[in-house]
């Protein structure tokens, strides 16, 4: 197979809304679309339904195959598409953080974006430092764009590695993932050109088309809290609700 060179289109998308308090959910890497989820999906897929992607990529878990299905569900332009697991793209690892409150724990993960550059920064004690979780999200990108043929495709991840991907490709790295929000079933789209080099190929540049887009509310008048605070089910109001570290 000859792999192509030119521009490419990525179409970078975040799953569906779930619920991580649902009674007997163990593991957070099982939970599934809720209602919610499946409707913010199945809008992505009308605003997407006119698009022919070569490929479609999930993160191997629950919720993004899901939102992946739904998509192709509604888009006529490729049925023979099956979705493929894309395993790179998993969300960073979170560590353990024991807490009584739903706020503190949701406060910790909210902003600990804000904290990525720091030396040996973790999602969450314990968990994938930044740096790791950035390294591999960023080799994922270049083996999907790489080492797959393909013109346009279709990647649904997650929040954490949605915003490590628009770091990289705003030039920004760690230091921007904290101010890119990642509404639930977003869509932001990537142009990546590829040329020759050597027997090879490289990415050139990579260009942020858009970000964030929500089909089942584009201008966000319906949503004034970031995606974790819907989530949780609480607003912080940007405040930053705890005291002690």
């Amino acid at each position: 197979m000859t792999l192509s060179t030119g521009r490419r289109r990525l179409y970078l998308m975040r799953h569906g809304h779930v619920d991580y308090f649902q009674p007997g959910l163990a593991d957070f890497t099982t939970v599934q679309l809720t209602d919610e989820g499946r409707a913010q999906a199945e809008a992505a897929g009308q605003a997407l339904h006119g698009v022919s992607f070569d490929h479609v990529f999930h993160s191997a878990l629950p919720r993004t195959r899901q939102t992946s299905e739904l998509v192709l569900a509604a888009n006529a332009s490729c049925p023979n598409i099956q979705p493929a697991e894309a395993s790179a793209f998993q969300e960073l690892r979170g560590g353990v953080f024991r807490t009584d409150s739903r706020e503190e724990l949701a406060a910790r993960l909210a902003f600990s974006f804000d904290e990525a550059t720091e030396p040996e920064a973790e999602f969450l004690p314990g968990g994938e430092r930044f740096a790791d979780a950035y390294e591999r999200v960023v080799a994922g990108f270049e083996s999907l764009v790489l080492h797959q043929n393909w013109k346009t495709a279709l990647l649904v991840a997650h929040e954490g590695v949605n915003r490590l991907l628009l770091g990289h490709a705003s030039g920004a790295g760690l230091a921007g993932i904290a101010h890119f929000e990642q509404d639930l079933a977003c869509i932001n789209v990537l142009d990546i050109d590829v040329i020759p080099e050597g027997e090879d190929r490289t990415i050139r540049r990579i260009l942020i088309k858009a970000v964030n887009i929500t089909p089942y509310d584009y201008v966000k008048s319906g949503l004034p809290r970031t995606s974790l605070e819907h989530l949780f089910g609480i607003d912080f109001g940007g405040s930053r609700p705890w005291a002690k570290g």
